[in-house]
Parts: structure tokens; sequence; C-alpha cells
């Protein structure tokens, strides 16, 4: 929880009472929680910094296993029981032990998924497939991804090359292994980039996703793909739009994606089900540590998920 606004300084663990779920909710004890960037931006005052909001709850997404359910608690894969290992998303404040949701938040855990995995699968996994539709990328397409090996990019990868595209994602070198084996062509950020990508894809690039809002990825985007309707960016927002491409996620102005990425859930739990989808962890801290957690992510160079352990 976040007790002032500013840096991962603020961040302490606090106790309260958990309440029993009512009509349609379900308890879940949480075993992993995901950590994203958007959960240090609420607390740096990016969004603002009105003291009435605080203290601030953090996280968006978890895993873990149901011990108490309401009244009709029904998720999207059917009623859900005590005892059921679920994925939880959207999740609001689940930095926490134990997380009261709506059951409609709830979806079944894959067992082939640690629990570490399962908690980091949601958010990035639904900003992905969000990407992947809102560019229109299908069989035969060659979309350019920039922060390929990022939490989002790992995922979105995968799910492209599932779709029968051709993927070029930027990384830094010591990551380029790494996307090879996921089915992608690396290429390396920085000046150049352009005739780097021309080199590894001579045929031309018909669709771009930007995942780390730098000027250099809407730069090289809007330069080597002809139509802007198949160029979106999660996280260069003011760049993005003065070049006239698809914002998406809770900045003003962008599209949320709200059903598309509800819908999501399920089918990436049946890719991870299936085997066609890893989930990479790069590494876990217990929730006392959340700080450090998010000095991590703040780097910019972890290689896939951050993840909580209560």
């Amino acid at each position: 929880m976040a007790s002032a606004y500013g840096g991962p300084e603020v961040l302490s663990v606090i106790e309260v009472d958990v309440p029993e779920p009512g009509p349609g909710e379900v308890r879940v004890a949480v075993r992993a929680a995901g950590v994203n960037p958007f959960d240090y931006k609420v607390y740096s005052g990016a969004f603002g910094a009105d003291p009435a909001r605080l203290p601030l709850r953090l996280g968006g997404e978890a895993a873990g296993v149901v011990t108490a359910v309401g009244a009709g608690a029904t998720g999207p894969a059917g009623p859900v029981e005590v005892g059921d290992e679920v994925i939880v998303h959207r999740a609001p404040g689940a930095y926490v032990s134990d997380l009261v949701v709506p059951a409609s938040a709830v979806v079944p855990k894959p067992a082939e998924l640690s629990w570490e995995e399962a908690g980091g699968l949601m958010a990035a996994g639904a900003t992905a497939v969000h990407v992947l539709e809102a560019i229109g990328l299908g069989k035969g397409d060659t979309v350019l991804i920039h922060g390929a090996a990022g939490g989002v990019g790992l995922v979105a990868v995968q799910l492209a090359v599932a779709r029968g595209a051709t993927v070029v994602g930027t990384a830094s070198e010591a990551k380029h292994e790494l996307l090879r084996d996921l089915g992608a062509v690396p290429i390396t950020y920085g000046p150049g980039l352009a005739d780097r990508v021309r080199a590894a894809a001579p045929e031309g690039i018909d669709a771009a996703a930007d995942l780390v809002g730098t000027d250099e990825a809407v730069d090289v985007s809007v330069d080597l793909v002809a139509d802007r309707a198949r160029i979106a960016t999660i996280a260069g927002f003011e760049r993005g739009a003065r070049a006239g491409i698809k914002l998406l996620g809770g900045s003003p102005g962008a599209d949320p994606g709200t059903q598309i990425r509800a819908a999501a859930r399920l089918e990436l739990t049946a890719a991870a089900e299936a085997g066609r989808l890893r989930i990479l962890v790069a590494g876990s801290y217990p929730l006392r540590e959340a700080a450090a957690a998010h000095r991590e992510i703040m780097s910019g160079h972890t290689t896939g998920k951050i993840v909580l352990v209560p």
C-alpha cells in the first residue's frame, strides 16, 4: 500500500480486515500477484496526486485458491467453488494475502502454470491480445514489435507467431537468443534501427506495436508501415497522438479495449494449458519487499514478469 505519493520508499505492508464475499463475489487466498508498470505510476503522481485518494491499494492481477464464495458466484467459465485454483483479473488491490472480488473476475488456473506464472499472465497477456487485435494481425503478416522481450512483448511475440505472422522484435542483444527460441527475428534497438528492420524484412512491415513508448519506436513504425491504422502504442501516447496511430490502454483518449481484454482471459488460459504460451518470470519477491520489486521493474531491463508472493 502507498501511504503517500513518491517513489518506492512510500510503500508499506499493513494489516486490514478481510470481508466475507457478498452475492456474486469470491474470496481468494493469493499465492502470487503480478507487478506491472501501472502499479508504480499510480503512486508516482503520474495520474495526479490527490491526497484524498491515500492510502492507495496497489496491484491488478493475482492467482490463488478460492476460500469462500457468495451466493450465485459464477465466473466466465462457470460456477466458482471453494478450493478452486484461479487467476484473478482485473483484481484491484491485488497486493494482499486475501482478496475479495466479483466472480466475473475469476477464471480457472491451468494446472500447467506455476503460481508465479499464473499470477503474471493476465495483465500482460490481455494487453498483448488487445494490441494484436487493434493492428489486425493475421496469417502472412509481418509485424514489428518494439520491446519484444518485455512482459507484454514476450506474450505478443508468441501469440503473433501462433497467428501465422512473421515477427521482427526489438531487444537488447543479450535477449536475442530468447526471441529466436520463441520464433521471432531479433533486432537491436538504437540508431539505424529502420535500416536493420528493412534488412531483416525485405518484403516490408505490415503492422507495428510499440510496447516501450520511445520516440524511436513510434518514428520507425511510422516510417516502415504504410497504414497508420495498423500501428499501435501502449506507452508512447503523446508522440503517438501526434503521429496519428492507435493509442491503447488507460491513458486519456486511449482505447481501453475492455471487452477484448476480458474475452482474452479464457483464450490465454487455453493457450497456456495447450502448451502454446510460455510465461517467463524474471523474479519473485515477498510481498513485504514490494518496493524492491518496483525498483527492478522501473529499471526497464527485466525479461518477463516480476511477481509478489504473499
